[in-house]
């Protein structure tokens, strides 16, 4: 079976990047960091093993303080891009919003749950629009 091949990039086009290995895992992170770094209730993630992901182009890392590894964004347009999670340093995690084609993307877990809020918990079930709202 061919491996998958994951590419992807920020806004701007600065920096780029490619994963060539299937994933380790594909979901939902609810934990606070995540949250707070990208403002909503939790981000969609694949986590890919070091080794086979590589990047072009400068980017800038932040970790929290009391942390290590870090989440890696773009310093020209603040494109979030990937982390490379101090508790798993064999591990990068892809914010699948900067991956070239978003539709590979099959989530099969939520991981940090203890942090999830109410309000993200019924969003599947919530009344949807193509667009905005009527009205």
């Amino acid at each position: 079976m061919p491996e998958k091949v994951l590419k992807g990039g920020c806004l701007c086009g600065a920096v780029r990047y490619e994963a060539t290995a299937e994933p380790l895992f594909e979901g939902f992170c609810h934990c606070r960091d995540c949250q707070r770094v990208s403002g909503t209730g939790h981000v969609p993630v694949i986590g890919v093993p070091k080794a086979a992901f590589s990047f072009s182009g400068k980017t800038t890392a932040y970790a929290a303080p009391g942390t290590t590894g870090g989440r890696h964004f773009c310093p020209v347009c603040g494109g979030q891009l990937f982390g490379m999670p101090g508790s798993a340093p064999e591990m990068v995690t892809i914010y699948i919003g900067s991956l070239d084609d978003p539709s590979v993307f099959a989530p099969t877990v939520a991981i940090f749950t203890r942090s999830r809020h109410a309000w993200d918990r019924n969003a599947m079930t919530l009344a949807e629009f193509e667009a905005l709202p009527p009205g």
